[in-house]
């Protein structure tokens, strides 16, 4: 049982000076987030063309970033404008929970979107049959399922760890690194199970994403026109860009033998991965996407449609 019943958070202490700054750039970047992400939600919804596996995959992504920001921004946020923010035992716990299962949980859709990618692009023939829409959900919720199932065993080891202080958690949210630093025990058995967790969530998954990425590539050279190879490229070059950006912080962040090192630059990466990673997806994914943008025009034709216009008198 621990002994402590709430953490103080310190946030971004050597920022101090510009807390308010921060904190008005932060709610842009969060508010931006919700309406990016939401966006894509809604368009994927209300339009038939857009429901195939890809954007059913997209659909998944866009709702996790909106729940892997709020699990972390909110209190971010707080940090900017309180100098002492404190979050129950308990509520810390969760927090971490979700932050990683989350997070896990994204870099499951994007292999799998990879994969997607690979039978689009190297199996078109037998690409309607082996990713069917069934074939689609189903390996969606399997990544939901495998990123808890990996998760729930660290937090439920984190959960019994005695906790009897100090209760300062140098960090801006409940990160497992900062957190082992204050058990009152001996922890390099937790550590190096999170290690090898964030071995096989990042590495593993980054490694079926390059070979992907390997077969699409020699694919698409084989193609004998320069227009050809441009337009099955452009299918899969915004995937490429968010993978790259991703897990350049995260393999950073998570996998190296000691999590306790580099607080500072850890922070700021950290950072950087929940507001402006989730901002920017949204845009990468729609801002070039010849689909998304026939199907906003759809939607433009229909609403200023001869009949709606008719209507709007009456």
């Amino acid at each position: 049982m621990s002994g402590i019943t709430e953490f103080i958070l310190l946030g971004i202490p050597f920022l101090y000076d510009l807390h308010r700054v921060f904190f008005v750039l932060g709610l842009f970047m969060y508010i931006v987030t919700i309406l990016g992400n939401a966006f894509i939600l809604i368009i994927v919804a209300i339009e038939p063309r857009l429901q195939t596996p890809m954007y059913i995959f997209l659909s998944n992504l866009a709702f996790l970033e909106i729940c892997y920001t709020s699990t972390v921004v909110p209190k971010l946020l707080q940090t900017f404008l309180q100098t002492k923010t404190t979050i129950c035992f308990h509520c810390c716990l969760t927090q971490g929970f979700f932050h990683f299962f989350f997070g896990s949980t994204e870099l499951f859709i994007l292999t799998a979107m990879a994969f997607d990618r690979y039978l689009a692009i190297c199996k078109p023939l037998q690409y309607p049959i082996m990713m069917s829409k069934h074939v689609c959900l189903q390996m969606s919720l399997a990544t939901w399922y495998a990123s808890l199932v990996f998760i729930i065993i660290i937090f439920l080891i984190i959960w019994r760890l005695p906790f009897c202080g100090p209760n300062i958690l140098d960090s801006f949210f409940c990160d497992i690194g900062p957190l082992l630093k204050l058990v009152c025990a001996d922890t390099h058995f937790i550590e190096f199970l999170e290690l090898l967790s964030s071995f096989v969530i990042v590495i593993m998954t980054l490694f079926l994403i390059i070979v992907s990425y390997i077969f699409i590539i020699a694919t698409i050279l084989h193609i004998p026109s320069t227009v050809g190879q441009k337009k099955a490229f452009s299918t899969c070059s915004s995937h490429l860009v968010v993978v790259s950006i991703l897990y350049g912080a995260l393999v950073y962040m998570y996998v190296r033998p000691n999590i306790h090192s580099s607080f500072r630059l850890s922070r700021t990466v950290a950072v950087l991965n929940t507001t402006l990673i989730p901002m920017l997806n949204p845009f990468i994914y729609t801002i070039r996407n010849a689909e998304v943008k026939k199907a906003q025009n759809a939607s433009r034709t229909l609403i200023s449609s001869p009949s709606n216009q008719s209507l709007k008198k009456i």
